[in-house]
């Protein structure tokens, strides 16, 4: 595999992910933005907590109206909480809500194999347990959530999972 190829396949990844997210309350029609923006906004508050927009947005390269459109639905599904600046009171302060929200309880819960399988162009599911365990392999390494120890022997931080928050 070669990087161009590295590239596409992660795109291909991307896709099948979006494609396995259940739709969000009231349709995908009533909030603008993917489900890809709003998974890089909720990203970049979990490894940020406490930002304003402006900065959510200087460091994803996204547009300001992108970034409060996906703040916005995070935020009705209850994943993030917004709280006024102290320091500038007309700056609105985003991070990780304490609670898990139903909605991110059924996106955890919800499984990618009809995703994979309308990818793959079949509906038999005769690939799918060679693919998830590839998939299980790279995410173990990749994203793993559990800390893992690090080559001093020390515990290392776990990964953001911005998963917690589609």
């Amino acid at each position: 595999m070669n990087g161009v190829q590295l590239f596409l396949l992660g795109r291909t990844l991307m896709k099948i992910g979006e494609d396995a997210l259940p739709e969000p309350p009231a349709g995908a029609d009533r909030h603008t933005g993917s489900a890809r923006l709003v998974l890089i906004v909720a990203s970049d508050i979990a490894a940020h907590p406490d930002s304003a927009i402006s900065e959510i947005v200087a460091r994803t390269g996204l547009p300001q109206s992108q970034v409060s459109a996906a703040v916005a639905r995070l935020k009705e599904a209850g994943s993030v909480v917004t709280a006024p600046d102290p320091a500038d009171r007309r700056r609105v302060l985003v991070r990780q809500a304490g609670e898990v929200s139903d909605r991110v309880a059924r996106v955890r819960a919800t499984g990618v194999e009809s995703a994979l399988m309308a990818a793959l162009g079949t509906d038999s599911p005769r690939h799918l347990p060679e693919i998830q365990a590839a998939l299980d392999l790279l995410a173990r390494h990749f994203l793993d959530a559990e800390p893992q120890e690090g080559a001093d022997g020390q515990e290392a931080p776990a990964p953001h999972d911005p998963s917690a928050h589609a």
